[in-house]
């Protein structure tokens, strides 16, 4: 590639995506080179102050306040990642298809406005390969239970999470090439070489 690949790690929770960057990052020190990695919701220090509010399960917001608050967030992160691109390697865990799958397959929000948005805040911004991480309902839940501390979305019933990974699978399914489906209920050390085989091909 002549740039510096945007590369995503997306998937629903306890699917392994933050597992898999972290990985990849390390990969990335070992060899030098350089790459810049964020989080949504989070990443910049305004943003993580966004997600602090969004995953609290103190507060209950409606759909369209929930969408305007994870895109709010994603505007601060957008200023941060405009001094990186095409500069360095950018690592995403989470972007523009969480929003999708969340926002409009798992809460039926109105996918033209998530759109309208995400076309408002990203201008020519392209996310070049995506990682989908996928998981069972069983595994998931196993692993939710692990979890020392839980958000408010961990607390969502298995239906809303089935919803959710169907619509990340469609959305990989409209454009094969630049997404690469990892079944996260194998053997991650078979997971985490396909990666990281992919990775070498994109830098």
């Amino acid at each position: 590639m002549s740039k510096k690949p945007i590369i995503v790690f997306e998937g629903i929770e306890c699917s392994g995506k933050s597992y898999h960057i972290n990985q990849v990052a390390k990969y990335l020190d070992n060899k030098k080179i350089n790459y810049f990695k964020f989080r949504e919701p989070g990443g910049s220090i305004n943003s993580e102050k966004i997600r602090k509010l969004i995953l609290d399960d103190k507060y209950s917001f409606n759909k369209n306040t929930d969408l305007l608050l994870y895109l709010a967030a994603r505007s601060e992160n957008i200023n941060e990642l405009k001094k990186h691109i095409n500069k360095k390697i950018i690592l995403i865990d989470r972007f523009i298809d969480s929003t999708v799958a969340y926002q409009h397959y798992g809460m039926n929000v109105d996918l033209k406005i998530i759109n309208q948005i995400n076309q408002f805040l990203l201008s020519d911004i392209k996310v070049n390969f995506t990682f989908l991480n996928i998981v069972n309902k069983k595994n998931m839940f196993l692993r939710l239970k692990e979890r020392k501390k839980i958000n408010r979305y961990d607390k969502f019933n298995s239906g809303f999470y089935s919803k959710v990974q169907k619509g990340f699978l469609q959305l990989a399914s409209r454009n094969k090439k630049l997404y690469q489906i990892i079944d996260t209920n194998l053997d991650v050390n078979s997971n985490h070489k396909i990666i990281i085989d992919k990775i070498e091909t994109l830098i």
